[in-house]
């Protein structure tokens, strides 16, 4: 591609995956948010919970000052939780929106333009259509909540495998996509997520993924993942960098989702979208050189788009 990619993308970095030591909401939040900002590689970063409500006070005037958007990331508070937005039991469902709602104050604290959450466990196929609706039920409650707080905060669902890491109930594709068109009848600040990472293990295509969800994209993200041997130290939705052996992701499959997001339209010239690097240092790895991969994968690919 001969235009720079700036005017199609705004290139976002997972800051809560780069540095997975700042997931629960403590450690160097400042100092690696820091490295961020002063990348002007980046001009988004997705951050999660922060504890302190003066870090978040920091962190937000740092956002303001280096002109990055922001996005909040809730999936690490409903995993590390245990929260279950589908479940069947009516208080831990209670609690884990409550929760949630919780995550929808701090990313308007922060400034951010969207918040993304994923799903419950996988019920099992017979108690798909019971679970869905009890996830409709949950997310209606989250996008009222979000749209009174602030009318331009984005909900977002990201789509996760159902039967590997994750096993989330949404899922398939093409059933988030049916999620979205229910939800998006009452509730006009909801959207999709795909994740490059996980397509592969849920299955499906960069074409066809792509393809089905493409009117109910309002959020992407791009990584790795590793599917194939159940013995590697990376197996299954845990983000290795680009080009590890055994993975799945590399130039090639970079190269291959541009081009698609490109051609249903979510990245348009001169209309540029988010799509964040979502990588994750396996063990005995730097956070710095996983980002610095990240970066000369999209350079390469960008080439070839």
């Amino acid at each position: 591609m001969n235009h720079s990619w700036k005017k199609y993308m705004k290139v976002g970095l997972v800051h809560f995956m780069a540095f997975p030591e700042v997931q629960k909401g403590d450690g160097p939040i400042v100092e690696t948010l820091e490295s961020i900002l002063t990348d002007e590689f980046f001009d988004v970063v997705e951050i999660t919970t922060i504890n302190d409500s003066k870090i978040r006070q920091k962190v937000r005037e740092m956002f303001v000052a280096s002109k990055v958007t922001v996005a909040y990331g809730s999936q690490p508070v409903q995993l590390a939780n245990k929260l279950n937005l589908n479940s069947f039991n009516d208080q831990e469902r209670s609690n884990a929106v409550e929760r949630c709602l919780a995550c929808v104050d701090e990313a308007v604290e922060i400034g951010a333009v969207g918040i993304a959450f994923l799903s419950g466990s996988h019920p099992g196929e017979t108690k798909i259509v019971e679970a869905t609706d009890l996830l409709f039920d949950s997310f209606s409650k989250i996008c009222t909540h979000a749209a009174d707080q602030d009318k331009n905060l984005n909900v977002v669902l990201e789509t996760f495998d159902f039967d590997i890491d994750k096993k989330a109930l949404i899922g398939p594709n093409s059933e988030a996509v049916e999620f979205s068109k229910r939800m998006r009848e009452s509730h006009d600040n909801f959207g999709l997520m795909l994740d490059l990472s996980h397509l592969p293990l849920q299955r499906e295509s960069i074409e066809g993924a792509l393809s089905i969800a493409k009117e109910h994209i309002v959020h992407a993200h791009m990584g790795n993942c590793v599917v194939k041997d159940r013995s590697h130290s990376a197996y299954g939705d845990q983000h290795p960098r680009f080009g590890i052996e055994g993975g799945e992701n590399d130039v090639e499959e970079v190269v291959n989702y541009i081009r698609m997001l490109i051609q249903i339209g979510y990245l348009k010239e001169n209309n540029p979208r988010i799509l964040s690097f979502e990588v994750k240092p396996v063990e005995g790895e730097a956070s710095e050189i996983v980002i610095a991969n990240a970066k000369r994968t999209l350079r390469e690919a960008w080439e070839l788009v």
